[in-house]
């Protein structure tokens, strides 16, 4: 793990991703996946419900985006898919209460968090960079109470470097005043190494298979990795 003291001397503004760097939030996907596959298990093997589950969520996502809304309509088509349209109405509204229950977990915030904003917003401006559902990703915010700690909020469909981008250019930060924290080297790390931003990695115990990157195309040189957000304070 790197953890090579890096310069931050030029930061005047930190972006925080929100999903498993602010809260708890994969861990419940994983759980509802499970949910799900044991409600399809008479129709096909655990592991093949798994498969088709996120094939079907990558073919939405242009449709969809990201967020439970759209992780519970791939549900529901991949249920009809795999039971061959056998699927009960009864066990539909199963996968509704899923996704429904979901989006009313409470907002688990992870250990330390409010501490290092708390601190950081004394010296850096802050902003929310995360991507989702408008509505459920609003509500976690409102949950978290941590609203006050923050600038601004972008709500992003995606978070390619042509994204981040289009966020600083609007709020006129320079990239290279710009730090960017959350848990994804896919979404949170690399697009903001190429626009020329620093960054640093927080992993979550738990990755989306979407998230993972394929480790020959790191370089772990070109941002600090910390085991756990508290070290923030160590750095900057």
């Amino acid at each position: 793990m790197n953890t090579t003291r890096m310069a931050y001397s030029d930061i005047k503004v930190i972006g925080f991703d929100a999903d498993d760097t602010l809260w708890v939030n994969e861990t419940f996907f994983r759980e509802a996946e499970q949910q799900f596959a044991n409600l399809l298990s008479p129709y096909e093997t655990i592991n093949k419900i798994d498969q088709e589950l996120f094939k079907k969520e990558m073919d939405n996502l242009t449709l969809y985006g990201y967020g439970i809304k759209g992780f519970m309509l791939s549900m529901i088509e991949s249920a009809i898919e795999i039971s061959n349209g056998n699927i009960s109405n009864q066990s539909i509204k199963q996968i509704l209460s899923i996704g429904k229950d979901m989006l009313n977990k409470p907002v688990e915030l992870l250990d330390g968090i409010e501490e290092v904003l708390q601190n950081l917003s004394t010296k850096y401006r802050l902003i929310l960079c995360t991507k989702g559902d408008l509505l459920d990703q609003e509500r976690k915010l409102k949950k978290s109470n941590l609203t006050q700690y923050f600038h601004h909020v972008e709500v992003m469909s995606e978070k390619k470097k042509e994204d981040y981008t289009k966020v600083l250019s609007h709020l006129d930060i320079a990239p290279r005043e710009f730090l960017m924290v959350g848990n994804s080297l896919k979404s949170d790390i690399l697009p903001l190494i190429d626009i020329g931003s620093q960054a640093i990695h927080i992993p979550f115990h738990t990755t989306w298979q979407h998230e993972k990157v394929d480790s020959n195309k790191l370089d772990s040189n070109q941002y600090l990795t910390l085991d756990s957000v508290q070290k923030l304070l160590d750095h900057l």
